[in-house]
């Protein structure tokens, strides 16, 4: 099968991030055509003249909708493509040159009805933006299940950077209702119709991510709040391991409580786990500062996931 792949955004009021992403877009090294589909999703601030400036740059189509979230959009991307592969990206991303090129080979040597690509943090990101993706992406806070190979069994790609056939997308109906967690509801949908998921490791994005500490939480809280919710749906798919971010949180309380009744061990555990952060941070970053805010990144990561779960878990109860 010949892969004819249209790229599917969605956006609301982010006209400059738009602007980053299809500036990449036209400097892939990919030979074959494709199409892009902007789907903007009600907003105030629209991104149609950013959208203008490459119409005769890129084969493009821009779409106006009613607002009704990213997977509704997502939806209405695909039902207007005219490809047979559609690779979802959002429009806080940038992609480098090689990205489509390396979908395609990773396709081609291993075709999958549906594939997910890891994010990283390009070197003009701020310091707090590239501690929020080593907050998201290191083996020490999230075991790598965003994007390394040696940290996953069946992968479940993410939103940011989705790839799905026609075929799944017309089978599954694509992404559900649901605001948070609509990924990974649909990543369960496609093993449930026996279609097949990979980690296309080298068709990575920069992700520029959230801005300030205050919204990171908001998002990791949206997390952690969905996953009961998934695993009410999807019961065969609990793992023991989504309790850690809410244990974490408990443990580091109890050990501060047991610190100052004279029993320091336990805090001194906590202390040298963030060392290590820190430590792992510095070595990847080269920044001492981004080093420090990715301890911070990776605390506000567990407290709000954390925090979300046991939340949801107490409501979904009552």
């Amino acid at each position: 099968m010949k892969l004819l792949f249209s790229i599917i955004i969605p956006v609301y009021n982010r006209p400059n991030e738009i602007d980053e992403l299809l500036e990449s877009l036209i400097k892939q090294d990919f030979f074959d055509d494709f199409e892009v589909l902007i789907v903007e999703d009600g907003s105030e601030n629209s991104s149609k003249k950013i959208v203008e400036k490459y119409n005769n740059q890129l084969n493009l189509n821009y779409y106006f909708k009613e607002n009704s979230g990213a997977g509704a959009s997502r939806n209405f991307g695909m039902q207007k493509a005219s490809g047979n592969y559609f690779i979802i990206l959002d429009s806080d991303v940038i992609a480098p040159a090689q990205y489509v090129t390396e979908v395609k080979k990773g396709l081609e040597s291993n075709f999958t009805d549906a594939f997910g690509g890891p994010d990283a943090a390009h070197f003009s990101f701020n310091g707090l933006q590239k501690a929020i993706n080593y907050a998201m992406t290191s083996l020490l806070t999230t075991g790598g299940i965003r994007g390394k190979k040696i940290a996953v069994g069946k992968f479940q790609p993410r939103s940011f950077n989705f790839g799905l056939s026609k075929k799944a997308f017309e089978k599954t109906q694509g992404f559900s209702k649901m605001k948070t967690g609509e990924d990974i509801d649909l990543t369960f949908r496609l093993w449930e119709n026996n279609f097949e998921t990979q980690l296309i490791e080298k068709a990575f994005v920069y992700h520029k991510r959230r801005s300030s500490l205050k919204q990171f939480f908001k998002q990791t809280y949206g997390f952690g709040r969905v996953r009961p919710i998934l695993n009410k749906k999807h019961p065969k798919t609990a793992k023991l391991t989504y309790w850690f971010p809410s244990l974490f949180i408990i443990g580091i309380n109890v050990s501060i409580i047991l610190a100052i009744l004279g029993y320091n061990q336990i805090l001194f555990l906590y202390g040298f786990y963030f060392l290590l952060i820190f430590l792992d941070s510095l070595f990847k970053n080269k920044n001492l500062y981004v080093a420090f805010l990715s301890v911070l990144t990776s605390l506000t990561q567990f407290l709000g996931y954390g925090l979300g779960f046991l939340k949801s878990i107490f409501i979904r109860k009552k």
